[in-house]
């Protein structure tokens, strides 16, 4: 049965709403193990006892600070996060999921795990809405300031990962930038521009606002650029569903357009939330990790280790060694 590894005091809700994902996940999906690591009893307290014969429980009461230095993650031995990623470093868990301090989760999990050779940074991706289905976005802020190496790594991890992830045959790989044209981009992207090329789904440029209604299925970016887009994103979906209530309320023919439209909202609001598509794949390591979003509620838990279900199953280390041999100049 897999295993997974669950920080269950990560993210800013506490422990309460992860154990509540967790309780939901377990009720969803009867393949898997939970391994929750934090402070005991209070699992025990939200813990849906007649799950209890599916989880184990590492007592930890030591949580990484949110305002913590990701480097001095590996000095703490006692946190959950550290705990954790030992756990599948130690191959007693399948694959780890954490909505704690990202910076600390990526530290260890690189040290700890290790990277998939000629990989030198790992890349958060993250899976976004788009008109046509989802795309994969990477990196969404694991890697702050890159070089044009570390852009084209990421569209070979897009590139690799993406057909299992997304569930798509061929995937199309764009580089964001100010404009579509080749010659378009700081001196960074336009020397990745370059080396993406070899990549056979490369296929150019993409503008900010291209990204949500084109053919492009993997974005690749820097860490600093893809969390602003991502955050600024998820605040576009939430102004969107505020103005719709707002007109809703406004006239009573709206109100009566929007009782027969609910269908519609519902589908939109689960288009638009963060929540129904869990955590964000920490790509390049040789064992699978989930980092959650720090507000997490308990679905975006609950779909995170869906997430960690499905990259269980995902063995493309090779894949990406042969792609960077093949692409590389």
């Amino acid at each position: 049965m897999l295993k997974i590894a669950i920080d269950a005091m990560g993210g800013d809700f506490g422990i309460s709403v992860v154990v509540d994902g967790v309780n939901q996940a377990l009720k969803a999906k009867k393949d898997f193990h939970a391994y929750l690591i934090g402070d005991e009893d209070e699992i025990n307290n939200h813990l849906d006892q007649k799950y209890k014969n599916r989880v184990s429980i590492i007592d930890c009461k030591k949580v990484f600070p949110m305002e913590g230095q990701a480097t001095n993650a590996l000095k703490d031995k006692e946190t959950t996060i550290y705990k954790t990623i030992e756990l599948l470093r130690n191959s007693e868990c399948d694959v780890a999921v954490s909505a704690g301090h990202s910076g600390a989760t990526m530290s260890l999990a690189t040290l700890r795990i290790g990277r998939i050779k000629g990989i030198s940074r790992p890349a958060l991706a993250a899976i976004v809405p788009t008109v046509n289905a989802t795309s994969l976005v990477l990196d969404v802020g694991a890697n702050t300031e890159c070089d044009e190496n570390n852009l084209f790594e990421f569209a070979v991890l897009g590139n690799i990962y993406s057909k299992p992830i997304l569930d798509i045959k061929k995937s199309v790989v764009a580089l964001i930038s100010n404009g579509e044209e080749d010659t378009k981009g700081s001196e960074m992207t336009k020397k990745a521009f370059e080396l993406c090329k070899n990549i056979d789904s490369f296929k150019g440029n993409i503008e900010g606002c291209g990204v949500f209604n084109s053919d492009v299925n993997v974005v690749v970016t820097d860490g600093f650029v893809g969390n602003v887009f991502l955050k600024t994103s998820e605040g576009v979906a939430d102004a969107i569903r505020t103005l719709i209530k707002i007109s809703t309320k406004k006239y009573i023919f709206s109100i009566l357009g929007a009782l027969l439209m609910i269908p519609v909202f519902k589908k939109l609001k689960s288009k638009l939330d963060y929540s129904e598509y869990g955590g964000g794949f920490l790509l390049g390591l040789k064992k699978p990790v989930i980092i959650g979003h720090g507000k997490s509620n308990a679905t975006a838990i609950k779909n995170c280790i869906f997430q960690a279900i499905r990259a269980s199953s995902i063995d493309a280390e090779q894949s990406v060694i042969d792609e960077l041999k093949r692409c590389k100049p």
